[in-house]
């Protein structure tokens, strides 16, 4: 074997203080291991341990903390006393499509008189727009509430406001210097808020408008977590989607909302699970991210999203079966446009990094389908490490999307480049731009200047996190059942990464599925022998072969029947053990 050096940069998570290890194990009856993987997730005592292995709805926050929200309640009761029309408007993404359909829903459920929209992504793009507020208008509104967008609507909601037109905006996104004059605003970014979390996504801020709203209605708590369990699949799959931190609120909606969407999904919900292959019981928020997520984005990406509000608003099995059977063969037609898309980018790129190698690429291609080139942006920096914004033209005005890397801010680079704009907006590591296509080049040079001047050495390594060290051995069924409850992994709750030194290859590597490695590992003198695989790593199978002996970053899996223990053959469900999920690996300095 040669030599075998990391791809990644092995940083692992500060070591716990041993007393408070030892206190936390035997406080909740645990080892020492996983007492440190606790700890490294900030869950300190038995309290914040059983907040959260079993949250309940006592562990949200009192949605009258968030400021606007009295506001906001008052004129949605005075709205529906007085028969007034509700228009709701929402983004065409999985957070504004669900926030949409729960707030209509729940709005409906309670007398409002209703009506929703949401843009056309190619003729309006991103936002609050002046065509959606005529809409509103024309169907004699007095009161417009905004689900995922709103709060850089600064002279939309003027011309909203001087139509007559009350606006309340429920928004997670950063605001700008200017808050637009709306009646309320619920956004915990927005400075001086006392809302004590800051990260839910759109729809989980109207959720929290929702649960204002039934706080108000009744004092009975059965009745309100009934009420409130109604609405909490919405919340699921946006917060999933939307790839916001899953810890605090967030992973108390999801975790209470998974076991919800896997034993009673809502109709329309299951229709597109059952158009994915899934099955009930086993959904995690990375089936949602990866396969549900992806079939309603893509009535917004490629066809209308008004059709997934209706599928998941709807309670006719029929209709909700042709719509999802409609989203499906959308998402076909997407992955391919993607896959072409992707191919093109990549040569681009290529060519790019081959003459100047600049710190960002910024791509851009005329026909590029604006309904995909936020995804092929993210896999151009999973290839390529570095931050990248990919664009198209639309109308004469070149616009796309901005993906960035760990450590690298993409939303304050574009700050410091926003004269060079038409406009800007989103997240540290995701935004969209659009540019007048005088000043394209002006933008590319700007945009490199100033992320060379930014981003650091460290930065440009990607790097992996590893929890701790491990001994295979200490790997059971009843450890990684134990695994599994930290669930629902996502930002700021991913799943444990561990590290285990001098393994022996103990099969010959091959290459399975799509270019990823597997082959088996053992334990010197140990009869456990576990499958290893890793995805997409298939380029390294003539560097490793039966015998070898090399360090691995791996994460536990699914269980797996074939695996064996002391030659049990797996077909007792008691022996089965996970599949390692190889990270990177190299090879051992300490070889005996």
């Amino acid at each position: 074997m040669n030599n075998i050096t990391a791809t990644y940069n092995w940083k692992f998570l500060p070591n716990t203080d041993e007393s408070l290890t030892k206190k936390l194990s035997e406080e909740i009856g645990i080892s020492s291991t996983i007492a440190n993987l606790l700890i490294n997730r900030n869950i300190t005592s038995y309290e914040t341990a059983k907040k959260y292995f079993r949250p309940t709805f006592e562990d949200i926050h009192n949605p009258f903390l968030m400021n606007g929200m009295y506001v906001a309640v008052k004129r949605i009761f005075s709205a529906i006393e007085s028969k007034e029309k509700i228009f709701i408007f929402g983004d065409y993404d999985v957070d504004g499509i669900n926030g949409v359909a729960m707030l209509y829903l729940f709005l409906k459920s309670i007398g409002g008189n209703l009506d929703y929209y949401v843009p056309d992504r190619f003729t309006e793009g991103y936002g609050l727009s002046k065509t959606g507020i005529d809409n509103a208008k024309g169907k004699n509104t007095k009161l417009l509430i905004t689900v995922d967008c709103g709060i850089t609507a600064v002279e939309q909601v003027e011309y909203a406001n001087s139509l007559n037109i009350d606006v309340i905006i429920c928004d997670h996104h950063k605001p700008s210097e200017k808050l637009p004059n709306a009646l309320a605003i619920l956004d915990a970014l927005i400075p001086n808020n006392d809302y004590p979390y800051k990260f839910l996504c759109g729809t989980g801020v109207a959720f929290k408008l929702i649960h204002a709203l039934i706080l108000q209605t009744t004092n009975n708590k059965n009745i309100q977590e009934e009420k409130l369990l109604q609405f909490l699949q919405h919340v699921v799959l946006a917060t999933a989607a939307d790839i916001v931190p899953l810890v605090d609120e967030n992973r108390v909606l999801i975790k209470i909302g998974l076991k919800l969407l896997n034993k009673t999904p809502l109709i329309g919900i299951n229709c597109l699970v059952n158009n994915s292959g899934m099955k009930l019981g086993k959904i995690s928020s990375g089936d949602i991210v990866f396969r549900i997520a992806p079939r309603i984005n893509a009535a917004g990406r490629i066809g209308n999203a008004n059709r997934a509000i209706k599928l998941l608003i709807t309670d006719d099995l029929n209709e909700a079966t042709e719509i999802a059977q409609i989203l499906e063969s959308e998402n076909t037609n997407r992955k391919k446009i993607d896959e072409e898309t992707f191919l093109e980018a990549q040569q681009l790129a290529d060519e790019m990094i081959s003459q100047i190698n600049p710190p960002v690429l910024v791509l851009h291609k005329n026909h590029w389908h604006p309904g995909v080139i936020g995804i092929v942006a993210s896999r151009i920096v999973e290839k390529y490490y570095r931050p990248t914004i990919l664009l198209t033209t639309i109308d004469g005005k070149i616009k796309g999307s901005a993906r960035s890397i760990e450590g690298f801010d993409i939303h304050s680079a574009l700050l410091k480049v926003q004269d060079k704009l038409i406009s800007f907006g989103g997240h540290k590591y995701a935004a969209g731009v659009s540019i007048e296509e005088c000043k394209f080049e002006e933008f590319q040079k700007s945009l490199c200047k100033t992320v060379e001047n930014l981003i650091t050495d460290d930065i440009k390594t990607p790097s992996i996190k590893i929890d701790c060290e491990i001994d295979l051995n200490d790997i059971t069924p009843k450890f990684n059942r134990i695994l599994d409850e930290f669930a629902p992994f996502g930002p700021q709750n991913s799943r444990p990464i561990f590290l285990a030194k001098n393994i022996t290859v103990a099969s010959t590597p091959k290459i399975v599925g799509k270019n990823h490695l597997k082959f088996k590992v053992k334990i010197n003198n140990s009869q456990l022998v576990l499958d290893i695989i890793g995805f997409g790593m298939g380029n390294f199978l003539k560097s490793v072969s039966i015998g070898n002996k090399i360090d691995i970053v791996f994460s536990l899996d699914e269980y797996n029947s074939q695996f064996f223990f002391n030659g049990n053959n797996g077909n007792n469900k008691n022996n089965a053990f996970p599949v390692l999920k190889l990270k990177d690996f190299k090879s051992s300095e300490n070889i005996n």
